[in-house]
């Protein structure tokens, strides 16, 4: 009577062995975004992976791609919104150059690429502002990511939108928008 039953046993553990990996994989991934009215438009969305996404997770990575950039970038500015009420921590924050995201389906064999050296990094909690200043200047063409390592996520679960902008070396040190993570962390 166990015979019988193996194979459907083993096809049945290996299937949930598979769908619950994707299960906690979807709430760390951006998804499907649906913006309207005043938000940014699809091109101005920027790519992120949330390690855990869970309301009031102390110890969270948000891995925010910042992409392959036209000008080469002296500054990385981001703004988020009043009601995020998470804590970010600015010895946990690091700048990474290069580097594949590899196979976008099952993440393997990605390399994060080199890191960049920092000459100042400060987390602003009364003006929502976390201001990067790299230590060597990023140049044009690379794919730039930030890592934010130890973060706090909010007490509430919501759509935070994270604005990037980027300063170029030059005589008018004016910051360029970027694009807009749309940070979704669940709401348990």
């Amino acid at each position: 009577m166990v015979k019988r039953f193996l194979p459907a046993l083993m096809v049945l553990g290996c299937s949930l062995g598979l769908v619950t990996p994707a299960l906690v994989r979807a709430q760390s991934n951006q998804g499907f975004t649906f913006t309207w009215g005043e938000g940014p438009s699809g091109r101005q969305q920027l790519q992120y992976h949330l390690d855990y996404g869970t309301p009031g997770f102390m110890g969270d990575r948000y891995w925010l791609r910042l992409g392959q950039q036209k000008v080469a970038i002296n500054r990385i500015n981001i703004t988020y919104p009043d009601y995020y009420n998470g804590i970010i921590d600015p010895k946990g924050i690091e700048v990474r150059v290069g580097g594949s995201q590899g196979n976008s389906f099952f993440q393997f064999r990605r390399e994060l690429g080199r890191k960049i050296n920092l000459a100042e990094v400060t987390v602003d909690r009364d003006n929502r502002v976390i201001d990067i200043v790299p230590a060597e200047v990023i140049p044009a063409g690379e794919p730039v990511q930030i890592i934010l390592n130890n973060v706090r996520n909010p007490n509430h679960g919501g759509m935070f939108y994270f604005n990037a902008r980027i300063g170029s070396p030059g005589d008018i040190p004016l910051m360029r928008y970027v694009g807009t993570w749309i940070l979704s962390i669940a709401n348990n």
